[in-house]
């Protein structure tokens, strides 16, 4: 039997709103082991029943079943597409058609007629309020209606509404992006919604991170003084003509009850202002005020057709407590971002009042310390009468715990819930194993990608920051792509990298970029710039190649080609017989290993910029190899050789010392492969030497940390790499698994073991970028590795590194073609560890499984495993397989 399953359109099920024809991939079901495909073919319809083709590929004789580019299809803007495919394989079989994956292209060719329109002046550029926008239109008489497309985005955030009704289940439309550049906007079908009696459209826009209150600097009007609104509703008639609702001057205005709004600080909303119906026929809005329109380029506008912020699950809250000092808290049980919605009873004017936040201090009370300025507050002013339903829409917070200041009547904990909001991603990485404190540490890993997954990759989700530090993005990059399918949401964020570039190819600290221009009392950003530090910067280049290796899609190689370029020229640039460095470097940003009172860390800049340097350059080389620019691959790859050879001399004594005695430069020398040859077994005993100085126990910060087991397990040091990872006093990540965290801190003691806490000024209790070891423990312990020279895991290299005690590890990855999954046993005997393998490969795909110090093998499929030294390696075709073996 075979069978073509889960057709894709850019790596997702469906999609809303595209630009142009997406590219295509399908997974591939059968009963037979080593399946390849021979074949395909492709069709795309108007209609869900193929009834008129438009385009059919006709028979390909390929073996790609992933990143399938048809150039040969013109979109019709606002219209409905349906895509199928079958497949013949190796067998001679020949599938059904698969079922049909659908898409809605957008405005294609930027086929806009709406213009911006603001319920706003400038004069309201420090107002924080909410505006109501809405238009009465009605239908072709006597006519039906074949489809119907509303085209919207907003300069701020904003919620669209139909009849009555809210528009699709997105959340903080359109995002945050560079507006000036790039702003997106969304698409959604609303055929069922549209009624013959008459319409109304309506948006409530908020001041968002366009104008909003923003960064530590707390400046804000970054964007623009006023908030707007632009939408175009698209009706498709069964006659063949169209009718076109647009956002222009005829459009009215109204404050809405959100008195208040803005992302650090929460919400004010007054129930008593309730426009009842306003954004339904049959209402008067004769009184309301005339709308302005906005000047912005909508050339700008790009569509949106997946990864938008949802509603994604709801927590019931575990207990309510009351605090030694007499406050009422509701704790959710993980730390999160999103909402509190609540159910409340009471008399006109009274009020609810909620504070969010993410930890109890040593004596078990509210700790508001650390999100600095940053308020996440939510006052909600009752109606009165009839229960009542509240959660917020222009803002959101970072919290496990909250506060409750004010509440009319009992309070019960039945009356609240906790919305988890974050771009909406499908979960690709399971694991789990025999220690539950690694099964929490992979718990708390990934909710601290959903925590800081909100449209932008952000350092923290509660502080007054919540920025794209390019750093942060940049070390888990890989470790999100193991755990979510993130190829929409990085390509958006590195698409604001591009655009947020300097003209000589400097990249900023933070994507979006609002530092530039807003920094004149941070004495480092004021002195040493916004852009280009080592690490940080290299997202430009590390991110689309990660990207590419677990996708295999070369579009996001092609659409960061010239940024990625321009930022190894931008190094180059600034290199001094290629050391480089450039004004402000965060170097091993908050190492253990720094002076009393500094963030620094103890590794050398240089000696990190450099490292970084080559690094970057290496991968930019092999970037333009994978498309095709034979000049640049071998320009790059001979100026990685230099670098390499530069930093050699530069770094490394002629005894083969390395001349910075930290745990983070001998990581990154061995991890970037900058070491000589002669002097690698110096260099990996120097690091276990280091280890051992501190008692097994790391020291590095940003820089080192996600590269340290795997300098260690690389160079044949596993043991030490298991006993680093299973440590669980301070610092290590267990430390933070058995202090009861739910998320990753941005310290290693955050809470101290006295239950004190670390400097107030910068302590994130969700903060992904130490749970990059996440990467180690799908491309280690479960060994489930990409190849480069036949990326997104076309073929995929299964080596699992077994040990730290554990009796068991059960992973999986779902890729393009399907899921890999790897489960493996360990029984200890007086022959040695017996070891049962279990392993699936996809169709269309194969893997080699290496088998780490293998002494003899027990059962194997079949398979012919060839010794090579202690391991054993095989090649295996699709399919699922069982081993069994003995190892040292």
């Amino acid at each position: 039997m075979l069978a073509v399953n889960k057709i894709t359109l850019d790596h997702e099920l469906s999609l809303c709103g595209v630009d142009q024809f997406p590219v295509l991939g399908w997974e591939i079901n059968s009963n037979h082991q080593c399946v390849e495909q021979v074949s395909y073919q492709l069709q795309c319809s108007y209609d869900e029943s193929f009834t008129e083709v438009l385009f059919d590929s006709g028979v390909v004789i390929s073996n790609a079943s992933a990143n399938i580019i048809l150039n040969d299809i013109s979109l019709h803007p606002s219209t409905l597409y349906f895509v199928r495919g079958r497949v013949i394989d190796n067998y001679g079989e020949k599938s059904e058609w698969s079922s049909v994956a659908k898409f809605v292209s957008g405005l294609v060719d930027n086929s806009w007629q709406a213009d911006f329109i603001s319920g706003e002046s400038v004069q309201d550029k420090a107002n924080s309020k909410v505006t109501l926008l809405r238009k009465e239109f009605a239908l072709k008489n006597n006519v039906a209606i074949k489809s119907a497309f509303v085209h919207s985005s907003g300069l701020g955030i904003y919620q669209l509404f139909l009849n009555g009704n809210k528009v699709g289940s997105d959340e903080l439309t359109p995002g945050w992006s560079s507006y000036h550049h790039h702003l997106l906007y969304q698409t959604y079908d609303v055929t069922e919604q549209l009624q013959s009696s008459g319409n109304v459209i309506g948006a409530e826009v908020g001041a968002g991170w366009y104008k909003g209150d923003m960064g530590f600097t707390r400046d804000r009007n970054y964007y623009g003084e006023q908030t707007a609104f632009i939408g175009q509703l698209v009706i498709n008639y069964e006659d063949g003509t169209t009718q076109t609702v647009v956002t222009d001057d005829s459009w009215r205005a109204e404050d809405s009850p959100v008195l208040f709004a803005e992302i650090y600080d929460g919400e004010i909303y007054d129930a008593g202002q309730q426009r009842s119906g306003w954004n339904k026929t049959d209402f008067d809005a004769s009184h309301w005020r005339p709308v302005e329109i906005v000047a912005h380029d909508k050339k700008t506008l790009t569509a949106q057709g997946a990864c938008k912020v949802k509603q994604i699950e709801v927590l019931q809250p575990l207990r309510l407590m009351t605090t030694p000092q007499g406050d009422s808290v509701i704790d959710f049980g993980q730390n999160l971002s999103g909402w509190v919605e609540f159910k409340v009873r009471g008399q006109r004017g009274e009020k609810v009042i909620l504070r969010h936040f993410e930890v109890l201090d040593a004596d078990g009370n509210v700790y508001l310390d650390n999100l600095r300025s940053a308020k996440q507050r939510v006052e909600y002013i009752l109606n009165g009468g009839e229960q009542e339903v509240y959660h917020p829409r222009f803002t959101y917070h970072g919290f496990r715990y909250v506060k409750v200041e004010a509440y009319p009547g009992e309070l019960l904990l039945e009356n609240f819930n906790a919305i988890v909001i974050h771009s909406e991603m499908a979960q690709v990485g399971h694991f789990k194993c025999s220690n539950n404190d690694l099964n929490q540490l992979h718990h708390n890993i990934l909710w601290g990608l959903k925590g800081n997954f909100v449209d932008v990759p952000t350092d923290c989700p509660q502080r007054d920051e919540r920025l794209g530090w390019t750093g942060d993005a940049q070390i888990f990059c890989r470790t999100a792509s193991y755990l979510m399918q993130t190829s929409s949401f990085f390509s958006k964020w590195l698409t604001d990298l591009k655009y947020d570039q300097t003209p000589e190819g400097g990249v900023p600290h933070v994507v979006p970029d609002i530092l530039a221009g807003h920094c004149a009392n941070d004495i480092n950003l004021a002195e040493g710039g916004t852009h280009s530090a080592a690490a940080w910067a290299d997202a430009a280049v590390i991110n689309p190649w990660t990207l590419y290796l677990m996708y295999g899609d070369t579009r996001v190689l092609e659409n960061q080609y010239d940024s990625m370029k321009a930022w190894i020229e931008f190094m180059l640039v600034h290199s001094q017989n290629l050391i480089w460095g450039y004004k402000l470097q965060f170097g091993d940003w908050v190492a253990l290993d720094a002076k009393e009172g500094s963030y620094f860390g103890a590794t050398p800049s240089d000696l990190v910029c450099t490292a970084y340097f080559a690094y970057s350059t290496e991968l930019f080389s092999k970037a333009a190899k994978a498309l095709g620019r034979e000049d640049d691959h071998q320009k790059y790859r001979d100026l990685h050789q230099q670098i390499v050879e530069r930093f050699q001399f530069e770094f490394f004594t002629p005894s083969g010392r390395l001349a910075a005695r930290t745990q983070t430069a001998h990581i990154l020398a061995l991890y970037f492969n900058l070491v000589p040859a002669a002097f690698k077994e110096r260099t990996v005993n120097t690091l276990v030497e280091l280890l051992k100085e501190h008692d097994g126990h790391l020291v590095t910060g940003f820089v080192g940390t996600p590269y340290f087991c795997h300098a260690l397990s690389q160079n044949g040091r596993e043991k030490e790499a298991w006993e680093l990872l299973l440590k669980e006093d301070f610092p290590s990540w267990l430390y933070q698994v058995k202090a009861g965290a739910t998320t990753i801190w941005e310290h290693w003691d955050g809470v101290k073991p006295d239950g004190s806490m670390w400097s107030a000024d910068m302590n994130s209790f969700n903060h992904y970028a130490y749970g990059a070891v996440g990467e180690w423990l799908y491309r280690a312990v479960a060994g489930i590795e990409a190849d480069e020279n036949e990326p997104g895991f076309k073929h995929v290299i299964i080596s699992p590194v077994i040990g730290g005690g554990l009796s068991w590890v059960k992973a999986a990855v779902h890729t393009n073609y399907g899921e890999i999954a790897v489960h493996w046993q360990v029984q200890e005997s007086n022959s040695g560890q017996r070891v049962r393998l279990n392993i699936k490969v996809p169709h269309n795909t194969h893997a080699t499984l290496k088998l780490a110090a293998l002494r003899d093998v027990i059962s194997a499929d079949d398979l012919q495993i060839e010794k090579q030294g202690n391991n054993g390696v095989v090649k295996v075709g699709s399919g699922e397989y069982q081993l069994e073996y003995l190892r040292d």
